[in-house]
């Protein structure tokens, strides 16, 4: 991650994307993730999202792209157009680099848009559990957008993102 931040503005953003993440119905098969897409320099939420909100296997990060595309009546690969310069997203958990499902990967929705999302604030690495290690982060990094660790919530936001997994022992 490209630095750390700790500033009670992003805990506050991470814990209203925990919130959304606890909406998401617990399954052995996904992680339970909120998110927001805020526009930074107003200080304003844009879109929100959490795990399986939108119809399909929606992702969080996935489910602010839909709702938002659809507001504004746009192609979710357009949002680029109607993004705000100061486009930042706080996901609960590192956006997928890979699907297991066939859907886009969170990382290549992010990167379709070009750099109209500069910065992604992340509250804790995924886990390797289901695709290993994910190389998300430097893809992100080398298109020249931030990520940026949120520290603090890391414990809350793994209890939650597990929440219908089996446990090992």
């Amino acid at each position: 991650m490209s630095s750390i931040a700790r500033s009670d503005h992003h805990i506050e953003y991470m814990r209203q994307a925990l919130e959304l993440a606890r909406k998401s119905p617990p399954k052995p098969t996904n992680y339970r993730v909120g998110a927001l897409l805020v526009d930074a320099s107003a200080d304003t939420i844009l879109a929100s999202g959490y795990t399986l909100e939108c119809e399909g296997n929606t992702h969080a990060e996935q489910s602010c792209f839909i709702k938002l595309a659809g507001e504004h009546e746009v192609a979710e690969e357009d949002l680029a157009s109607i993004l705000p310069k100061q486009t930042v997203l706080y996901t609960t958990v590192e956006p997928c680099f890979k699907r297991l499902s066939g859907n886009l990967p969170c990382v290549q929705r992010i990167l379709r848009l070009g750099k109209a999302i500069k910065t992604v604030y992340v509250g804790v690495k995924e886990p390797e559990k289901f695709v290993g290690e994910n190389t998300g982060r430097k893809q992100l990094e080398d298109a020249g957008i931030n990520v940026v660790l949120v520290e603090g919530m890391e414990k809350e936001i793994l209890e939650v993102a597990t929440a219908g997994h089996v446990r090992d022992g």
